[in-house]
């Protein structure tokens, strides 16, 4: 969420997969993208690039900057899905224009990098509506689709629930959900907002297999809640 090169950084010093940068709800542009692509190179994470929108000009820079895949909100369709898939890859397979760009070192790498780019690169769709939750065999059955992550406070929004993630109806869509990327062999996704190991491991147990875990504010803030409770007797 922050956005700056050196808290991913940090964070990737971690023993994270992945890290996402979300470029929908913060003002983190291409150009602070690519500084972070930087500040993460050679640390072992995966750095995704979670878009503001189905957008195939923004999904091209950033894969062009360097990120190993995208993040797609709002997938609520199978023509989206479609689409998500088609704007992360390269001709024949998607509509992806190719380039000199730094993800292939500047053209060094040029035909090495687009040989293995389509197999390598992650396409990740959020289904965070209930109109995904009614359509979604059909969107996961599209081809390409690596993770199907469930936006739990859109999910619930959309359902007139907004942050009620423990009501029967909210939990009862996110099984739909998870049951159907079982049924299409897609990688189901979740969000587990708060700083909480053991709800980590409840969704691990339940099947989830692409798990974002808390955020880097969230992160900042338990860190200095800790502190302070310690340091002044219990005060949080």
């Amino acid at each position: 969420m922050i956005g700056h090169p050196t808290v991913a950084e940090v964070m990737a010093g971690e023993r994270f997969d992945w890290i996402a940068v979300d470029m929908e709800h913060t003002a983190t542009d291409v150009r602070a993208f690519s500084e972070i692509v930087g500040a993460v190179r050679g640390r072992g994470v995966d750095l995704l690039a979670r878009l503001p929108s189905c957008d195939a000009s923004l999904a091209k820079l950033v894969l062009d900057a360097g990120a190993n895949g995208i993040v797609v909100p709002n997938v609520n369709t199978p023509d989206e899905a479609a689409r998500a898939v088609a704007m992360a890859r390269f001709p024949p397979e998607g509509i992806r224009g190719a380039s000199l760009c730094r993800a292939s070192d500047h053209g060094r790498n040029f035909q090495e990098y687009f040989a293995r780019h389509n197999r390598e690169v992650l396409v990740v769709v959020m289904l965070e509506h209930i109109d995904a939750v009614a359509r979604v065999e059909a969107i996961l059955a599209v081809q390409g689709i690596d993770a199907a992550l469930i936006g739990p406070y859109d999910l619930s929004a959309s359902m007139g629930l907004a942050g009620q993630l423990d009501h029967p109806r909210v939990v009862a869509a996110q099984q739909t959900i998870l049951d159907a990327c079982r049924r299409q062999g897609v990688a189901a996704g979740i969000h587990v907002v708060a700083i909480d190991p053991d709800a980590l491991q409840d969704r691990i147990a339940a099947g989830y297999r692409f798990i974002a875990c808390g955020l880097d504010t969230l992160f900042i803030m338990h860190g200095c809640r800790h502190m302070l409770g310690q340091r002044c007797g219990g005060r949080k």
